[in-house]
């Protein structure tokens, strides 16, 4: 379980993903993607494509409302991002796990 995230758990945050054919891919960042995060740390999602703050304020509430996953989301649209600094550390250390509704396991 890499990241704190189960396939399980990858695959109802992927389900959500697929309702927004906008995202064209996603990517974790922060604690998670870095190895330090703790048991009650939120997941952090960076949407690529053409999706509007509105969109990735639409898919948190998605996320901790329509699914039981045991965690809270901080989801941004990456496009949006005026924080150099923040869209470096995702351009570094992000980690893809959504492409064009493909998944690909970050377990491996």
């Amino acid at each position: 379980m890499k990241y704190g995230l189960t396939e399980k758990h990858l695959q109802e945050i992927i389900s959500i993903l697929k309702k927004y054919p906008k995202v064209t891919e996603a990517f974790i960042f922060g604690s998670r993607a870095m190895g330090n995060y703790k048991q009650g740390s939120d997941v952090d999602i960076a949407l690529k494509g053409e999706v509007s703050t509105s969109d990735a304020a639409t898919i948190k509430d998605d996320l901790e409302e329509e699914t039981f996953l045991p965690f809270f989301f901080d989801v941004v649209a990456y496009n949006r991002i005026n924080n150099q600094s923040l869209k470096e550390h995702i351009d570094t250390h992000g980690v893809k796990f959504y492409t064009n509704e493909e998944f690909t396991s970050i377990n491996d």
